[in-house]
C-alpha cells in the first residue's frame, strides 16, 4: 500500500514488495552493520554511509541492469537514486526506525519544449 503522508507511524516501518527487509541478504547486512554499534544514531549513520558509499549508482558505473527491490539493490550492488533509497529504507525499517521517502521527476527545459 502506498501513502503520500500518514499520521500512523506504523506506515513508516512496514515491509512490502519493494521494501523487503525480511530478505536474507538484508538481514545479514543489517546484522553485520549493527556489530559494535552502541546507539541508534551511530547505527543510522553506518547504514546511510554503507548505502551511499558501497552501493553504486547504476548510471555512474554504466550498469544496464535495473534494480528496484531493496534486496536486488543489495544483491547486485547498484541502483538508481530511488532504488538506493529503497535499500536505505528497508535497512532502517528492519531496525524499527520509521522511514519515509518520496519520488520526484526532474525535467529540464529541453524536456518541456514542444516539437
Amino acid at each position: 500500500m502506498m501513502y503520500t503522508e500518514s499520521d500512523n507511524i506504523q506506515d513508516y516501518i512496514q515491509k512490502n514488495e519493494i521494501i523487503d527487509y525480511d530478505h536474507k541478504l538484508i538481514i545479514e547486512k543489517c546484522r553485520e552493520l549493527e556489530k559494535g554499534t552502541n546507539d541508534e544514531i551511530t547505527l543510522i549513520k553506518k547504514i546511510y554511509e554503507f548505502v551511499r558509499d558501497d552501493i553504486h549508482h547504476s548510471g555512474d558505473i554504466g550498469e544496464q541492469r535495473v534494480t528496484c527491490k531493496a534486496s536486488e539493490v543489495l544483491e547486485f550492488g547498484h541502483g538508481i537514486c530511488c532504488a538506493k533509497s529503497h535499500l536505505l529504507a528497508a535497512m532502517l525499517r528492519f531496525f524499527g526506525i520509521p522511514t519515509g521517502f518520496c519520488y520526484q521527476k526532474l525535467c529540464s527545459a529541453e524536456d518541456t519544449k514542444e516539437p
